[in-house]
């Protein structure tokens, strides 16, 4: 049996330099990703950030926010947006139109010369392949030279095509894209009344086997490739118990690391649901320390009953518990004790 140690000094190695290689550690995104396209909804979504902590990303849209017509004025609002004192946290993004949409270059070019230095993500909806995912890019990449923008902006993607879901590998090798999102809807309606409504709502996307085997092909392809997958929404939103149980499903069945929410109210449900436990968080502690104090060697550790072997196999599932706690950390409500967080998530 191993005992958990007190927390390391700081000269000894940090999980992520004993137990990752370069390339290795995927973007830790927060877990939920809230949507919203009304003027009153963006600001109340940007005022709870700010209080809850960026335990939530929020995305900006001007896709189906944006009237027809007033795209380039609802740009210019999600760009006042995202540099406003608001966004505290810099992790605001923005949902532009197709690449297809006759408003496309502009919206993008308008947004990256607005926006670009703090843009937490551009979100490029229905790709219908890779062909057009690399027009997105190339977009957003054009843009940014256009205006003296340095940095690379992350790109995120809906799967909701046939197409896309056919390259999901390839859009998700794409070195540009940090995650791929499902998008449900759009999904079902491009197997034109095939899949019944019911496959919609927040029972029937779990049953259907058309729309399992999406969400599992997208997950699959984001964790072969190290990026994030993301979980479609929940349209029911008042029902809490339901997007519970959907959110605990795509996280601990399928596979998913983040969610989508599109009501302020689902947002803490998401975070909860997509946390370890208390037993988790303390199980992981204890490993990931008494790791640490033995220079990352393999240890035998007694828990619940059980002489149990660890090793770095092991220790990177651990670790990868503890980085979902802090990520799921609302401000004031911290999953991880103190020493802990100052001993691996001080920076």
């Amino acid at each position: 049996m191993t005992a958990a140690p007190s927390p390391a000094p700081s000269h000894r190695v940090h999980p992520r330099d004993a137990l990752f290689g370069a390339g290795e550690i995927a973007p830790s995104l927060p877990v939920c990703d809230h949507y919203c396209g009304v003027e009153l909804r963006m600001r109340k979504s940007l005022a709870l950030q700010g209080e809850l902590g960026p335990c939530f990303d929020i995305t900006l849209d001007a896709e189906d926010g944006a009237p027809v017509g007033g795209e380039l004025d609802h740009i210019a609002l999600i760009a006042e947006l995202v540099n406003s004192p608001a966004n505290r946290h810099r992790r605001v993004g923005a949902r532009v139109q197709a690449v297809d949409h006759p408003m496309f270059e502009a919206m993008v070019d308008a947004l990256v010369r607005d926006a670009g230095a703090r843009l937490a993500y551009v979100m490029l909806p229905k790709p219908r392949g890779l062909a057009d995912l690399q027009r997105g890019v190339e977009a957003i990449d054009a843009a940014a030279l256009r205006h003296g923008i340095t940095r690379q902006i992350p790109v995120h993607a809906l799967v909701e095509t046939h197409g896309a879901l056919r390259e999901v590998q390839a859009l998700a090798a794409h070195p540009r894209i940090e995650s791929l999102s499902f998008g449900l809807m759009d999904f079902v309606s491009e197997h034109r009344g095939a899949i019944p409504q019911g496959a919609m709502g927040v029972k029937g996307q779990f049953e259907h086997p058309l729309v399992v085997r999406a969400k599992l092909e997208i997950a699959a392809a984001c964790h072969g490739w190290g990026k994030t997958p993301s979980h479609c929404v929940v349209t029911e939103f008042k029902h809490k118990s339901a997007l519970e149980a959907a959110a605990t499903r795509a996280c601990r069945e399928l596979g998913y690391t983040r969610m989508w929410s599109i009501h302020p109210d689902q947002i803490r449900p998401i975070v909860e649901a997509f946390s370890p436990t208390v037993a988790e968080v303390d199980h992981a502690v204890e490993i990931l320390m008494a790791a640490q104090a033995a220079d990352w060697a393999p240890i035998r550790h007694l828990h619940a009953g059980l002489d149990t072997l660890h090793d770095r196999a092991s220790y990177r599932y651990f670790w990868h518990v503890l980085e979902r706690a802090h990520r799921t950390s609302v401000a004031g409500g911290e999953q991880l004790p103190g020493e802990v967080r100052r001993a691996f998530f001080a920076s």
